[in-house]
């Protein structure tokens, strides 16, 4: 069954003579294979090729060159079959023919292959930023793969990264600008600096109405000021482009907005409305707890029995659970503030739910007029809240329903990454990762 079955190197060719299928096979344009062979000690599938025989000219002066012999040179290459692989190019060297050219002899160079130097091929390099980009593949797992080092694999594609990050034409088209934060390490300060960084996301829609959310840049801290800073760096063009600007309920975004985009509107995030509103029930529930039995909530006591309850919105309650929160509530009179801030916080809801933006804008509105007056104190801040952002609370019903929900999934891809990698040290190699895995540098790299 295997008498006609030949060893890898079977196809192996003169000097002179290529293997077709091998060259089908390797895919390199301009280059031949010759030989194919495995390395018996590390395992990797060593490729040898060159180019075809023809003549060429100097760089420098174009006057026709004579063969100065070979030069080999081994570049890491894209994993075949699950081993690592390895290109040795047999480079053709050349010398000008005109003895006054200051050029002498030089070497063929194919930038399709390698850039000139260059340790991996640029089909590595693009294997290597299409799978951390589209797989989460950490730097050191990509390294195991291609059988170098961690500096190895980074430092070629570090630089890629590095001008893609600075390629001005990535803020092109930016008409929704959110903005959050997140923790990016949690070691001492002194050793690794801030540990806050702001991020600015892209959450313009696309043709068909949805959001395709792409991290734009990462600074450290997390302040108005570090936001500030950011838009005042940005082109004029950049900041007239923003219409609209969701954000969580922090003076310091909103006084940044304020002060760089003059043609934006700001939107409160939903979510962080609604999470204010369920804080306020639960600030409630702990409250007359301590007053009827004196201590924190324990197994058996009746508002600790109904906290998760009480946190979860009236559509999704069946019939069973709401006879027990009403079981519950009438039980004792002094429970009633306890009902009171949990219809409050369900008409927040019912706000942002309600299939018809100008019906929830008008449930949003009596909200406001409502809730400052509430004798539940702590329904009463709530609503103090809302009246001090009321245009950003109801600009949410004017601009198709704006949120900061890319941003908060675009922070999920990052502590995605961050625990895959187990932590990072350095904040640009930082910044510049999670660019990529964010989807800031989609369309100016080699993927």
């Amino acid at each position: 069954m295997f008498e006609n079955t030949r060893p890898v190197s079977a196809c192996r060719a003169d000097q002179h003579t290529s293997c077709h299928h091998c060259d089908v096979l390797v895919g390199l344009e301009g280059l031949h294979v010759i030989d194919v062979d495995r390395s018996a000690r590390a395992g990797a599938l060593i490729v040898t090729v060159e180019s075809s025989p023809s003549g060429t000219g100097c760089p420098d002066c174009g006057v026709i060159a004579t063969s100065a012999g070979r030069k080999t040179i081994e570049l890491i290459d894209a994993p075949v079959y699950g081993a690592p692989a390895r290109l040795r190019w047999r480079k053709r060297r050349w010398r000008c023919g005109d003895p006054d050219c200051s050029t002498g002899v030089f070497t063929e160079q194919n930038p399709v292959v390698a850039a000139e130097r260059a340790l991996l091929t640029r089909r590595c390099i693009a294997y290597g930023i299409t799978l951390m980009r589209r797989e989460n593949l950490s730097v050191q797992g990509l390294a195991r793969q291609l059988g170098v080092d961690w500096h190895t694999a980074w430092r070629a594609i570090r630089p890629l990264l590095q001008a893609a990050a600075g390629d001005e034409r990535r803020y092109t088209g930016v008409s929704t600008l959110g903005v959050d934060e997140h923790v990016w390490h949690h070691v001492d300060r002194r050793r690794r600096g801030p540990k806050e960084l702001t991020g600015m996301v892209d959450l313009t829609r696309d043709d068909r109405g949805q959001v395709q959310a792409r991290l734009l840049d990462l600074v450290p801290g997390r302040t108005g000021k570090a936001y500030a800073d950011w838009l005042a760096t940005r082109s004029p063009e950049f900041r007239a482009g923003v219409q609209v600007a969701p954000l969580d309920p922090f003076a310091g975004y909103k006084n940044a907005i304020d002060a760089h985009l003059d043609e934006a509107t700001a939107v409160l995030d939903a979510f962080h409305v609604v999470k204010l509103g369920t804080a306020a029930v639960d600030e409630v529930r702990r409250r007359v707890q301590q007053d009827t039995l004196g201590h924190r909530g324990r197994k058996g006591d009746p508002l600790y029995g109904i906290r998760r309850l009480l946190q979860t919105g009236m559509e999704n309650l069946s019939q069973a659970q709401c006879r027990k929160i009403e079981r519950v509530i009438t039980a004792d009179p002094r429970h009633e503030e306890v009902f009171i801030a949990f219809q409050c916080g369900q008409e927040l809801r019912a706000a942002y739910q309600h299939h018809d933006l100008r019906a929830g804008r008008q449930i949003a509105v009596k909200a406001l007029e409502s809730f400052s007056s509430c004798p539940v104190g702590e329904i009463a801040r709530l609503g103090r809240t809302l009246r001090k952002w009321r245009a950003e609370f109801l600009a949410y019903f004017t601009t198709g329903r704006s949120n900061n929900g890319g941003t908060e999934a675009v922070n999920g891809l990052i502590e995605l990454a961050r625990r895959i990698a187990r932590g990072f040290r350095n904040r640009e190699n930082y910044r510049l990762r999670m660019l990529l895995i964010g989807g800031g540098l989609d369309g100016y790299l080699p993927t």
